[in-house]
């Protein structure tokens, strides 16, 4: 997951994947220029966050959106 300190998507996504048991890698986005780099090829030249990687595919959940995330993610929406 690329993401920022300050972005509230961020911690909504954080927070949405540790209730569901979901392991992750947090990649700051500021900390971490190539990860940065990685984002705006993703995002078609945008710097979006939270931008996710799954199996070598690339999404973002901005606005946080927990249906689509637990969709792209083929979780269970609630716990």
């Amino acid at each position: 997951m690329y993401s920022t300190r300050w972005c509230s998507d961020c911690w909504r996504t954080k927070s949405f994947l540790k209730a569901r048991g979901v392991a992750f890698r947090e990649v700051n986005i500021e900390e971490d220029p190539s990860g940065e780099e990685i984002v705006i090829r993703a995002n078609n030249g945008k710097r979006t966050v939270p931008t996710l990687e799954v199996g070598g595919r690339y999404f973002t959940c901005s606005p946080f959106d927990a249906e689509q995330l637990a969709e792209e993610l083929k979780i269970p929406l609630n716990p």
